[in-house]
């Protein structure tokens, strides 16, 4: 593990949700302060919203790639098909490594309701599943930018 994989892994851990805390481990190297990158983060975990969409993990890196390389001027399409190209590589690789890079698949759980939400919580998929998701996806982020 690298220490900004650690680091994202007790953010997860102390009450944060997959996409702050991977979106968290490598913000301020590109200029995002902490609070910022919380709250823009914050309504991407639980698979967006709980709405059994794309990984919360997986978002959260995307918008690390986007930080570093993405697309801030008009004429700057360059960056945006750069942006475009390391998103598509970043999700491949995590797809190889977990299959999916939809929370739902990632999880086992469907968390679109109150009731289904409680039950995956007993399950303890996000104590134990979650953390090496928000952990790998650190880490392929990290080859990639």
């Amino acid at each position: 593990m690298s220490k900004e994989s650690d680091s994202a892994v007790e953010y997860f851990n102390n009450g944060f949700n997959c996409a702050q805390a991977v979106l968290f481990s490598h913000s301020a190297k590109f200029g995002l302060d902490e609070q910022t990158a919380l709250k823009i983060s914050c309504a991407f975990g639980g698979g967006i919203s709980y709405s059994n969409k794309t990984c919360g993990a997986v978002t959260g890196a995307i918008m690390l790639i986007s930080l570093k390389y993405g697309k801030s001027s008009m004429e700057d399409n360059d960056a945006k098909d750069i942006t475009f190209s390391l998103t598509r590589k970043f999700m491949q690789m995590f797809s190889e490594k977990h299959g999916s890079v939809n929370c739902t698949d990632l999880i086992g759980c469907d968390l679109s309701s109150e009731q289904k939400l409680l039950q995956a919580r007993e399950t303890g998929v996000f104590k134990t599943v979650c953390p090496i998701l928000v952990k790998d996806a650190v880490e392929i982020v990290e080859k990639l930018i």
